[in-house]
């Protein structure tokens, strides 16, 4: 019962902070679109607009109006769930990330994926031989894997399999001969609830790159974690008393070395979801993959005040979430937490 109680109140204690870090992330990046060169007047009207003109738009958005007053009525808005209309096209920024926010989501699931599974094997395979061959391979992938420009390697990957070889689409989230799948906008799902096989080959198809090259980005933390806490784990008093029972060296790592060694990698997990967001950007507008990081692109370049505020918000909003859950779910599952 006091543990329930402890972990109830370092609940609350990390839930009490989400208004705080969202009210942070909300203003400092209301802050920076001001401050930051660039008009979005210019990217509405262009430098050659008449200054009658300007001036009337200008007063039409509300951007006539002293800063102070923009920060109340934008931060009133997000305390009533409101994130405005794009200044581009007058369409509801709620609307923008609904569209957007699937696609986003279906590509750093099946990432994580890739790069949890990939990590763990790469990890796991040195075990056998510290300091052999494959733990000094496994090492190098994942100091490789990490230091790669999200970019470059997604051009190679583009290069190799889709221009060279033929295999998959260079980009794009969906065969333009088709008609994607109505529902939910995540478009594996919607296609395989529709039974709709070719929705959902095509669907795949065109993910397989871009998942695949942000999962082989992300692997190298995963295999470079779970090598260091298994390692860590297998030098432990609790593995050496499974030794001397006479347990056989693979029941000792499976039984009891690697469940405490993923523990750490449970919590990187958490911090990989950020790391997401800067992979994806770069990605997602290399594969011109329509999700919320080629959206914030595009509305970056637009000065689309609304829509990048709105974006950012959602997904601080997310990453804030994970990262709670995250935490707690660590506090679950590892008693030597404490709160």
């Amino acid at each position: 019962m006091s543990r329930r109680r402890h972990l109830l109140r370092y609940l609350a204690s990390r839930l009490a902070l989400v208004p705080v870090m969202l009210w942070l992330i909300a203003s400092l990046v209301f802050l920076l679109l001001r401050v930051a060169p660039g008009d979005p007047i210019d990217a509405l009207l262009g430098l050659r607009a008449p200054p009658e003109a300007r001036a009337l738009l200008r007063q039409q958005l509300g951007l006539d109006q002293p800063l102070l007053v923009q920060y109340g009525r934008y931060m009133v808005d997000l305390l009533h769930g409101q994130l405005g209309d794009s200044l581009t096209n007058n369409e509801p920024v709620t609307a923008v990330i609904g569209r957007s926010l699937p696609a986003s989501l279906e590509l750093g699931v099946v990432a994580l994926l890739i790069a949890a599974v990939l990590g763990i094997a790469v990890g796991f395979s040195g075990i056998a031989r510290p300091e052999g061959k494959t733990d000094l391979a496994g090492r190098l992938y994942g100091i490789g894997t990490y230091a790669l420009p999200p970019f470059w390697a997604a051009m190679v990957v583009q290069l190799v399999f889709a221009v060279w070889l033929g295999w998959l689409p260079v980009g794009g989230r969906f065969p333009a001969t088709l008609v994607p799948p109505a529902g939910s906008g995540f478009y594996l799902l919607d296609s395989l609830l529709a039974g709709n096989t070719q929705q959902f080959l095509g669907a795949l198809r065109h993910l397989v790159l871009p998942a695949a090259t942000l999962g082989l980005l992300l692997s190298g933390v995963f295999a470079n974690a779970l090598r260091l806490n298994l390692r860590r784990a297998l030098d432990s008093d609790y593995v050496e008393a499974a030794r001397s029972r006479g347990l056989s060296e693979r029941r000792v790592v499976l039984r009891h070395a690697l469940p405490n060694a993923l523990l750490p990698v449970l919590t990187i997990t958490g911090i990989t979801v950020a790391s997401l967001i800067g992979g994806a950007l770069l990605i997602e507008v290399t594969y011109s993959w329509p999700g919320v990081a080629f959206r914030l692109q595009e509305a970056i370049g637009q000065r689309d005040y609304p829509v990048v505020q709105g974006i950012v918000v959602v997904v601080a909003a997310l990453v804030v979430a994970v990262s709670v859950l995250v935490d707690l779910l660590v506090a679950l599952l590892d008693p030597r937490v404490s709160f």
